[in-house]
């Protein structure tokens, strides 16, 4: 009798135990399925310049202008694409070679000397870029002109150029059509290569580009409604062309001030640039999108900021070998020396003395 109740008593230990040990390998997946479902874990952003010819200035200037602000709040090099039409900085137009301005103070040279450039010139098509959001291209393409993104990806695509009803024209000899865009969007979520995409074009008739999206989880905005113009923001007389458009420049006035820890959201961003100085209408999209613009935080899509879990469980490593301990002892001695080399600072693009000074 002894026996057989002591045998039953182990028997319900191990099936609470393993009841147990169940329950919190659920609890765990449960956890970590939430983790990824809340939110993403990586960013990268599309800048795309679709126009060629001097006086179209302005458009590498706007992309240049994101490109600067999405870099300071955190996305690195190697998770944003540039594409840049033309060579607005080589031109022979250019009284002031190798540079590029936003604004006729000439304050700093979006340019700069750390812009990597992945797709220029000629190689800014319809057809790329097509490629490039679809994962179509060729094996032989290197990584820099990869998206290489996956369905924890949140991804920023700003698009600036001359474009009509339904149409944005690629090196004044082509056109993407807003049908061609929403298809290409719904072959990424197909594909799963992104969690959620913040569209933003600034053109004329904007508002016609993301008319047709089907495609879950994007979210849109656009300088213009359908049959209005978008304008340019002022010119340099010096170099004798306009340097910015009006919903990028108000655009980047925002951003300007915000940080990486920042707590602004996107239903903020959306209300940038009011008609009464943007002098079109500022059009959005949120039908699409599944969560209120007013709870997602700006750095969701301008920055790079990870979703992080603290875990209180004590990790044990193993000690290091000899070997390790120099290779850690000559690194720390050289640490402040290759900090002071590889630090950078940013400059604020636009200065509070040059917002003032530049309002038309």
């Amino acid at each position: 009798m002894d026996v057989w109740f002591i045998n039953l008593l182990i028997s319900f230990l191990l099936i609470s135990i393993g009841h147990i040990s169940f329950s919190q390998v659920s609890n765990a997946d449960e956890k970590f399925s939430s983790f990824f479902k809340s939110s993403h874990t990586n960013n990268w952003a599309v800048l795309v310049c679709t126009s060629r010819f001097w006086f179209n200035y302005r458009h590498v200037a706007n992309v240049l202008s994101f490109y600067r602000s999405v870099k300071r709040l955190g996305i690195p090099d190697s998770q944003i694409i540039l594409m840049i039409a033309d060579e607005m900085a080589c031109n022979a137009r250019n009284p002031r070679p190798a540079t590029i301005y936003n604004n006729a103070h000439h304050h700093i040279n979006v340019y700069g000397d750390d812009v990597e450039v992945d797709y220029r010139g000629y190689e800014v098509t319809v057809e790329n870029f097509i490629r490039l959001l679809t994962g179509r291209l060729p094996p032989n393409t290197p990584r820099s002109k990869r998206l290489l993104t996956d369905e924890h990806s949140n991804i920023l695509i700003y698009m600036t150029g001359h474009g009509g009803d339904g149409f944005l024209k690629f090196q004044d000899a082509e056109e993407i059509t807003n049908v061609e865009l929403a298809d290409a969007f719904e072959q990424m979520w197909q594909k799963r290569r992104y969690h959620e995409i913040f569209f933003m074009i600034d053109t004329c008739q904007a508002e016609s580009m993301f008319q047709k999206f089907y495609s879950p989880n994007i979210l849109a905005v656009a300088s213009s409604r359908v049959g209005e113009d978008s304008l340019s923001h002022h010119g340099d007389s010096s170099i004798g062309v306009y340097v910015i458009d009006r919903y990028t420049y108000y655009a980047l006035e925002f951003l300007e001030k915000i940080n990486p820890d920042s707590a602004s959201n996107m239903a903020e961003f959306l209300k940038v640039c009011p008609k009464r100085v943007c002098m079109s209408t500022v059009a959005s999209r949120k039908d699409l999108f599944r969560r209120d613009p007013k709870t997602v935080p700006l750095t969701d899509f301008f920055g790079s900021v990870r979703n992080v879990e603290l875990t209180y469980t004590t990790v044990d490593l193993p000690p290091l070998s000899a070997k390790q301990n120099d290779t850690n002892h000559t690194l720390r001695s050289n640490k402040p020396q290759l900090e002071e080399k590889q630090m950078k600072y940013y400059v604020d693009q636009f200065p509070e003395w040059v917002f003032k000074e530049n309002e038309i």
